[in-house]
């Protein structure tokens, strides 16, 4: 079962990435309309202090956003006992969370 405080967590999370999704889309519009190359985008964003903020808060609310949303999925088919899924939802949120992390040294620093 979800908690009070994992529905709130989850909800506030959407509402931090609605607005960075909308920022990544354009961004992303922007850049192939104007037929900028991978090399030009990564030349753009190496050493921009901005742009890690940006991507960095974006990969925080992902990485609570889709574990809690594992976790109820989860939990609703019943597949995994109480302690385990919550092991699991750690688990899932860490990786994505360091998996982001890595992107985001790769095309900032």
């Amino acid at each position: 079962m979800i908690g009070a405080r994992l529905y709130l967590l989850q909800r506030l999370s959407a509402l931090v990435m609605a607005p960075l999704v909308l920022g990544h889309l354009a961004t992303m519009i922007y850049a192939v309309q104007n037929g900028l190359s991978a090399v030009e985008i990564l030349s753009r964003t190496q050493g921009s202090i901005l742009w890690g903020l940006f991507y960095g808060l974006f990969v925080i609310a992902v990485s609570i956003h889709a574990a809690i949303g594992l976790r109820i999925v989860l939990f609703e088919w019943g597949v995994l006992p109480v302690r385990r899924l919550d092991l699991f939802t750690w688990g899932a949120g860490l990786l994505l969370f360091f998996l982001g992390a890595r992107a985001i040294v790769a095309v900032v620093m």
